[in-house]
């Protein structure tokens, strides 16, 4: 049976609670040709030397400084040696640690990318449910003129497709790096499973307003000035009503 080799990347800095939570859910993940590798902006809080204690999880960590988050994810990119990446930043979670035995066992052929849905969480470990946002069954990039439709946690893609995050971003590179991923792939297949647990609290949320900014250049850059117009007015009036949240 082939099992192809996916990197989970985690990139994190002075989060060392959230990263220990992080790597102990990782180290349950339950799948013979995986990679865990954690790229750290040269915390001061300890990080380094509870990453020196994982050796039987981490294949590969680093602890430098960065230009950002997204530089940190191009060294993970560069580092990684999967035919798959997901990533899955510190204090993020696999949600079903067998998540990719039910993915990629039992397959000869392989598609470029794999996508699912995702449970939203609070810091103190409360699950809200599932992002609002609802899921494509059949996802395409066409689909982000709806914004951010899947979650970058919740998806994962064959290496030699996946771009470099633009740095030129500081908040919603993320958002490009997924729909360039999409554009470039020729099969994407729906796992109909919860894949990720997202908490709630990080840098896109802390920086909203930056980050709902670089999300609409980000949006004209693809589709046009008209219909991202268009589509932020359909955002407005269905944020003002209903809960921010999906039941599961």
């Amino acid at each position: 049976m082939i099992h192809p080799k996916v990197s989970v990347v985690t990139v994190t800095y002075n989060a060392v609670n959230e990263l220990k939570a992080t790597l102990d859910n990782l180290k349950k993940i339950d799948y013979p040709e995986l990679e865990v590798v954690v790229i750290d902006g040269d915390s001061t809080d300890g990080t380094k030397e509870l990453l020196a204690t994982y050796g039987e999880t981490v294949t590969f960590w680093s602890s430098e400084k960065d230009n950002g988050i997204y530089d940190a994810m191009n060294k993970g990119l560069e580092a990684a040696t999967g035919e798959y990446v997901w990533f899955i930043n510190a204090g993020d979670f696999v949600h079903d640690t067998d998540a990719l035995k039910k993915i990629f066992s039992d397959k000869r052929i392989f598609s470029d990318i794999y996508y699912g849905e995702t449970l939203t969480r609070s810091i103190s470990g409360e699950i809200f449910g599932l992002r609002r946002k609802k899921l494509p069954k059949e996802l395409q990039w066409t689909d982000f003129i709806d914004g951010m439709v899947v979650c970058h946690q919740s998806i994962i893609v064959r290496k030699d497709i996946a771009p470099l995050y633009n740095t030129e971003y500081r908040y919603a590179s993320d958002v490009e790096w997924v729909l360039l991923s999409l554009k470039n792939a020729r099969t994407i297949e729906n796992t109909n499973l919860i894949l990720s647990e997202f908490t709630e609290g990080g840098t896109s949320t802390k920086y909203k307003k930056e980050s709902l900014k670089e999300r609409f250049r980000i949006m004209v850059k693809y589709f046009g000035v008209l219909p991202t117009l268009f589509a932020h007015f359909k955002f407005f009036i269905n944020s003002r009503s209903g809960s921010g949240y999906r039941p599961l």
